[in-house]
């Protein structure tokens, strides 16, 4: 008698316990993997803690560009990070330059920060207080809203690295290039897995709505930080984002083992 048929005359063989869900990216591994990937496009680095101090203009109409994740004196969040860091240290070195930030807010001004303020960001990078408030925005502002809406649609790792991604890149504003208009644009295309939809059918319209986004902007109208790295992914069917990872943006290569 076979051992199957031994099984069900000796009783019923307890069902195995379903798996356990994939990590989602705000697991700390994945997290990690996910500040090296935006800083491969963003700093042409996968060292993302080195870019605590960076800082410049990259004439994208926006001013200065600093930081772990390029927040940005025109666009409100420099502010509301050198407005944090104050609250939490009062007198520090950024502290005086808040004044300046909100008169520059919304445009490429200079205006009230040249000549000192890229060396007195260098300066408050080297304090762990600045490089915390880094982290903090960096978190309430892109990470957390990102894995939150990602995981409400249904996405696994990779797809809120997506969500994440495009939100650092276009912000979540009102416009029609921002985070929540591209993820419009998408489902319009496809439903996500929360509504029935095919993962990776859902990634490719968003994928797709997101190069569409980055053309219309000729600062971001190079595309390679979608086609040689998330699409690579997705076509491998790495959803869950497990390493090794090997992808490319603007030509250079990297890897995660």
């Amino acid at each position: 008698m076979g051992a199957a048929t031994c099984a069900g005359l000796l009783g019923s063989v307890p069902a195995a316990a379903a798996p356990a869900a994939a990590p989602g990216l705000d697991d700390p591994a994945k997290k990690e993997i996910a500040m090296k990937l935006v800083s491969s496009a963003e700093n042409s680095s996968l060292d993302w803690k080195a870019q605590y101090r960076y800082i410049e203009d990259i004439g994208d109409g926006r001013g200065y560009t600093a930081g772990i994740i390029g927040f940005c004196s025109g666009t409100g969040d420099m502010l509301d990070l050198v407005q944090l860091y104050a609250d939490r240290k009062p007198g520090n070195v950024l502290a005086k330059y808040l004044p300046a930030l909100r008169r520059v807010d919304g445009t490429d001004s200079h205006d009230g920060l040249d000549p000192n303020f890229p060396g007195d960001w260098r300066k408050a990078a080297q304090d762990t207080a600045f490089q915390q408030a880094q982290n903090d925005e960096r978190d309430r502002v892109y990470f957390n809203p990102a894995v939150r809406q990602g995981k409400t649609d249904g996405l696994r790792a990779l797809g809120q690295f997506a969500y994440y991604d495009a939100i650092v890149m276009h912000g979540d504003g009102g416009d029609a290039t921002s985070f929540s208009s591209i993820r419009r644009r998408a489902l319009r295309q496809a439903k996500p897995p929360a509504q029935g939809g095919n993962e990776t059918t859902y990634l490719n319209a968003f994928l797709d709505a997101r190069v569409w986004a980055m053309k219309q902007e000729e600062a971001h109208s190079d595309t390679s930080r979608v086609d040689t790295a998330q699409r690579v992914f997705l076509r491998q069917g790495n959803l869950d984002l497990n390493p090794p990872l090997d992808w490319k943006v603007y030509g250079d290569s990297y890897h995660i083992g």
